[in-house]
């Protein structure tokens, strides 16, 4: 597909619904094989972090689309080197941990500056890798192959499923979770 075909609001809909699901899937691995919910509980984490027993960390995937529109945006920017070229995603994928992971403006757990300015232990930082790096492999891959295989109608009503069950389920838990509801 030629980046010319790429309009914005389909590419911010699949953007937003591929970004939720693999932020909960690989939010949901890391969790459980992390122990977040020990890691958290740190000192040095806890300054930060809230628990997992928090209502904002079960309505996490809620904030999600609005992540994704934002992404969106960045990959319509480079659309001509992304959806344009074999192995677009892989660019795609180089950006999305260079800037948004390795390279970031502020020191977030595992950026450089994550890594100079805090105070939090480099082992603790550099395991946060096990999540981001996958979800931004997955983000990229998924979203090229969806922009450039539209005659995969599979793909596109398991996206939707699975991203109407990411924000349908924290929002019914969240529901339930409320005393005097």
């Amino acid at each position: 597909m030629t980046s010319a075909h790429v309009r914005f609001l389909p590419l911010a809909g699949k953007t937003i619904a591929v970004h939720t699901v693999t932020y909960l899937v690989m939010g949901v691995l890391a969790s459980s094989l992390l122990d977040y919910a020990a890691a958290f509980s740190r000192p040095d984490m806890a300054c930060w972090m809230r628990p997992l027993s928090d209502p904002l960390i079960m309505a996490g995937p809620l904030f999600q689309p609005l992540r994704g529109l934002v992404f969106a945006l960045a990959i319509y920017a480079v659309r001509d080197v992304v959806f344009a070229r074999p192995g677009g995603w892989l660019v795609l994928w180089g950006l999305l941990v260079g800037l948004g992971i390795v390279a970031t403006f502020g020191p977030a757990p595992g950026s450089l500056e994550g890594l100079v300015f805090t105070v939090i232990p480099v082992r603790a930082q550099l395991t946060g890798y096990a999540e981001v790096v996958p979800q931004a492999f997955l983000l990229a891959f998924c979203i090229v192959y969806w922009v450039d295989h539209p005659e995969k109608r599979w793909f596109t009503w398991l996206m939707v499923a699975l991203f109407v069950a990411a924000v349908a389920l924290p929002a019914l838990g969240l529901l339930v979770a409320r005393p005097g509801v």
